[in-house]
């Protein structure tokens, strides 16, 4: 299993929901077993980057993955994400 996490912040906090919006797009991809979005706690006192938005999925395998990442909606989730963010940040990796 590939799990896909991804951390986003708002260039405008005022945009956070936008951003969340444009990202629950995603969840209508059919490639993943398992697919959330949720606004950060911001719980993490050690940290000084500030994330908003965590986007996570869980993929069959790296095929999975790719097929997600090659639909029209990703496409369009990034046209409408894109101008709204600071931070990206994302991160695969294999689970058992």
């Amino acid at each position: 299993m590939i799990r896909h996490i991804v951390f986003f912040s708002a260039a405008d906090p005022a945009d956070i929901e936008r951003i969340r919006e444009g990202l629950m797009m995603l969840a209508e991809i059919p490639h993943s077993s398992h697919f959330e979005v949720g606004r950060n706690l911001q719980s993490d006192s050690i940290s000084q980057e500030r994330v908003d938005l965590v986007v996570y999925g869980e993929f069959a395998d790296e095929d999975a993955l790719a097929a997600y990442k090659a639909h029209p909606i990703y496409t369009d989730c990034i046209a409408r994400v894109r101008p709204l963010r600071e931070l990206r940040i994302a991160a695969d990796f294999a689970s058992a």
